[in-house]
């Protein structure tokens, strides 16, 4: 395996980012117990490089954003800040540790950044002083994501400012709502993430989701070293 590591030093931390030619789940959970800023193996989108180098310049932190709980190839825990520039570089780990085909790894790693961001904004209304739970597990037959974060929470039905509420004649009645309490334009991530993954499970507080999603019948060699 071939190696380039590149290092960025400010307020006494170094911000490693880890290039590779090749990879497997094993070099990424041990680039985050090392806490490597980020990771990237080759084919990578240049455009996605480029947004976590400017990252380094004004991010925190591996140890100011995200704490690695319990680490494996096939289950990993972490906490992670209420940032969304913590959420980025967690997605681009999720997307170098699920070990997917291309297809799927971009599917359940937007679906995933979906979740995260909702819990983000709504559960920890983007104070880095917030935190969220993440948890991982991979099996040879599906992949799994839990986050939860400390917020209030919400029930299902009651969340008319979001797509999924929306009536089959009118995909942007839940504007409306949005407007009128103030919302940004948007709400469509559940109904996405509901479409990208297998189950989205909620929850009864609301503060918790769960992704699921079943892969081929190919068992993969996921410990490899």
């Amino acid at each position: 395996m071939s190696n380039f590591c590149v290092k960025f030093g400010w307020c006494y931390h170094t911000r490693l980012i880890i290039l590779t030619n090749e990879s497997t789940p094993v070099d990424v959970v041990d680039s985050m117990r090392e806490r490597a800023f980020s990771y990237f193996s080759r084919p990578f989108a240049q455009a996605t490089f480029a947004e976590m180098i400017q990252l380094t310049a004004e991010g925190p932190c591996w140890d100011d954003g995200i704490e690695v709980v319990a680490a494996t190839p096939e289950w990993i825990q972490l906490i992670a800040g209420c940032d969304k520039k913590t959420a980025d570089r967690l997605v681009q780990l999720f997307h170098e540790i699920s070990d997917l085909p291309e297809s799927e790894s971009d599917s359940v790693a937007m679906a995933f950044r979906e979740m995260l961001l909702n819990a983000i904004e709504y559960g920890g209304h983007f104070d880095p002083t917030q935190y969220v739970e993440i948890s991982y597990a991979r099996a040879w037959h599906m992949l799994m994501c839990r986050v939860k974060d400390s917020g209030e929470g919400f029930s299902l039905e009651e969340i008319h400012h979001t797509a999924i509420a929306n009536p089959p004649d009118d995909p942007i009645h839940h504007q409306i709502w949005r407007d009128a309490k103030g919302l940004r334009p948007g709400g469509f991530g559940l109904l996405l993430s509901r479409s990208l993954v297998d189950h989205l499970i909620h929850s009864e507080k609301g503060n918790e989701v769960i992704l699921v999603k079943y892969l081929g019948a190919v068992r993969p060699d996921i410990s490899k070293s």
